[in-house]
Order: structure tokens, then sequence, then C-alpha cells
């Protein structure tokens, strides 16, 4: 049994004291468990609806929903936490995981019944989605706790656990069929869960908010207290439509250039292990690069990785717009993640990070429903060439975003 010890530091912070330190490793637990379902659930979607009898269309129904569900759904559990009362970033998590058991066990026995299917994968994708900023926004919890924990590395071996879970699912598919898929997902969300048991921040003292600080639980309020940063997030909802287009259709995507269910395992895999060496260095690049210029960073390696994806003849081309995933999606996470919790008040971070999160979704809410009719109709090569221009739209508009937030603050420190 691992022993901790706890003293009040200055502000009511923890010390730990020196080699009890596992939170980081408990804190990457979290994250490789919840990225290796994640693989399972999001990006062999169609892998495993098509099997069970969707058309592409109904896909894009199922995956839509789901995805209107969790930008329903995330700031409202983010405002409820926000308000610091009983439900807790780690008790959200708990339920969440214990859910996405649920509808595992659900849909592993369940054999055939599209209507079950569609009702029971929404609901779990959906509450996946919810769930995966409060782990973002729990690291930052324990971190004013003075629990010393590496975001970066934690969040990169999380992507980690998705390569490796992406490379294997690929195989086993082939295997075993694809209710392998859920037995997997079974197997991570029981370790995540019993990790997330004992994952019990410290009893401190912590100072409360200040009485001048207001929550903005309501979205219009939001909207006018940081108009610059939700015009960024319209712009990353553009990016993340053909990020989730190619994810969601990955093997409809590759298959007309002769790739196969392994070969997606690995584009996919390749895309995920290239996130580590930038998450677990991004404390150190942020000394060098502004959040600000990161996020514009990110902005054009999506452009980058779309366009190549439209253009590849074959699948090494396919792998190199992959290679750009350490450049897009890596840095726009941590450095979005940091850009929430540097500009809001501490009574709007959980939600920031929710609505960061929400960009995500909404690119996906999009995606599904267009994509997946665009691929019945006019094929995958129209489909990414779309997704190529909304990603450029979402890059001016980020652009746009960002400077407004710049003379903002220009304007405040003047």
């Amino acid at each position: 049994m691992l022993a901790f010890a706890y003293r009040s530091g200055n502000n009511g912070r923890c010390v730990m004291s020196s080699g009890k330190k596992f939170w980081t490793l408990r804190y990457i637990i979290i994250n490789a468990t919840y990225f290796a379902v994640y693989s399972g659930i999001h990006a062999y979607a169609s892998v495993f609806l098509l099997e069970k009898g969707f058309s592409n269309t109904l896909i894009g129904i199922t995956l839509a929903l789901a995805n209107i569900l969790s930008v329903i759904f995330q700031p409202i559990v983010a405002g409820l936490i926000d308000k610091q009362g009983k439900l807790t970033n780690r008790n959200v998590s708990m339920a969440s995981t214990a859910l996405l058991l649920i509808g595992s066990v659900l849909l592993l026995l369940i054999k055939n019944g599209i209507v079950v299917i569609f009702i029971i994968f929404a609901l779990i994708y959906m509450v996946q989605m919810v769930y995966q900023p409060i782990i973002t926004a729990m690291y930052f919890e324990y971190e004013a706790a003075g629990c010393n924990i590496y975001y970066g590395l934690a969040r990169g071996l999380g992507s980690c656990g998705f390569a490796i879970t992406s490379i294997f699912t690929g195989k086993a598919i082939g295997w075993f069929g694809v209710n392998i898929l859920m037995i997997l997902d079974i197997i991570f969300l029981s370790i995540a869960l019993v990790v997330l048991f004992f994952f019990k921040k410290p009893e401190v003292k912590t100072a409360p908010a200040a009485k001048t600080e207001t929550a903005h639980n309501n979205l219009i309020s939001f909207i006018r207290t940081y108009p610059s940063f939700m015009l960024f997030v319209l712009g990353a909802v553009c990016f993340f439509f053909a990020h989730n287009a190619i994810n969601d259709y990955m093997i409809q995507v590759i298959t007309p250039l002769g790739g196969t269910e392994t070969q997606m395992g690995i584009a996919v895999s390749c895309a995920a292990f290239l996130e580590l060496p930038t998450m677990a260095l991004i404390n150190k690049i942020m000394k060098k690069i502004s959040v600000k210029n990161l996020l514009l960073i990110s902005g054009i390696a999506f452009f980058i990785k779309h366009l190549l994806m439209l253009i590849a003849p074959n699948m090494a081309v396919v792998y190199i717009s992959q290679a750009f995933q350490m450049f897009a999606y890596a840095v726009f996470i941590p450095a979005g993640a940091y850009f929430v919790n540097r500009t809001m008040a501490r009574l709007d971070q959980v939600k920031g990070q929710a609505y960061i999160n929400c960009s995500i979704t909404l690119g996906g809410v999009f995606s599904s429903l267009v994509c997946g009719r665009l691929l019945d109709i006019k094929g995958v090569d129209f489909m990414l060439t779309v997704s190529v221009i909304v990603t450029g739209i979402g890059l001016a508009i980020a652009f746009v975003a960002l400077k407004l937030w710049r003379e903002k603050r220009q304007a405040s420190v003047s």
C-alpha cells in the first residue's frame, strides 16, 4: 500500500513528501485508459457500425446525434462543477466511466437490432465526449492544490495509449471480429474506475473565489465576457470538421488507395505516437513560443494535414499527412488548455475547457451530418475537398480572433 504525506504550505497548497509523487503516474493511467477506449468508440466507430448493418448516412446520423447531445451537456456539467459543490471533476469522471462500462457491456451482449445499437452507441459516444474536458480540468484543480502532475507527459502518453490500442485493434478485428472492441473497452474502463477511486485530492484549505468573481453560466454572458475566445472556438470548429471527418471515415478514405483495416490502425497510431514528444515538451515550448502563436501554428498544420489527405495518391502520403498531427492536434490540445487557464476567471475555467472541447464536438456534429451524406452521394474526394475549404475558413477566423484577443490584452495592460 502506498503511503502519502502532506503538510499545509503557503496559500493552503499541499506539499508532498519526497518520493511519494505518484500523481503523474495515476493521471497517466487515467489518460491512457481514456484514449484507449476512445480508440474503440471513436476511431473504429465506422468499422463497428458498418459491421452491424449501418449505412454511411446512418453512421453520420448516429455520430451527429451523439455530438449534439455532448454539446448540450458539456457546458451544463461544467457549470455545475464550477459551482464547486459536491459535483467534482473526480466524481463526474467516475460516473462517466461507470456509464461507459455499462454501455460497452450492453453492446457486447446485443447481437442485432439497429435501433437499440443506435441508441446505446450514441449515448456512450456522448458520455465520453462530455468526460474529456473534465480530465483536463481535473489536472488544473489538482495542480492548484499542489499535486505535482506533468500534464504534457501524461496527455502525450494518453495519446500513446490510443496509438497502441489502434495498432492492436486493427489486427484484433481481423482475428476476432468487431466485438473485440467492446471487450477491450470493458478491460480499460475497469482499470480506469479503480484508479479514479483512489485518485483523491488531498484535503487542503483553498482560498475562496474573490467576491468580485462571477461565474458566467449563461452562454450569452460567457460570450460577452470572452468574445475573442468564443470567436476562436468557432474557428476551431472548422478545424475539427475535417479532423473528425477523416477520423470517423478513415476506412472509407483509405480503401480507394488500397488501404486495409490494419493499415488504418497504423495510420491512426502513427498520428497518436507523434503527439507524445510535442505534448511532453509543451511546457518548454511555451517558454519560447506564446500560446497565441502555438494555436496559429496548430491551425496551419491542420490545413496542411487535410490538404495532404486530399491529394494522397497512396498510403505513404496518408502516413505523411498523419505525421502532421504532432504540429496540429498535439499543439492545439495543451495550448488550448493553457489558454483557458491563463485567460479566464477561476469560476469559468471548467466551462472554458468544456467550450474548447465543444469545438471538437461541434466539428464532429457538422462533419457527421454532412460528410456521411457526401460520401454516399459524391464520394471521398468531394468530401475531402469540402473539408480542406472549411479548414481554411477556420484558420482565417482563428487568426482574427487571436489578433483581437492580443489587442484587448495589450489595451488592458496599458
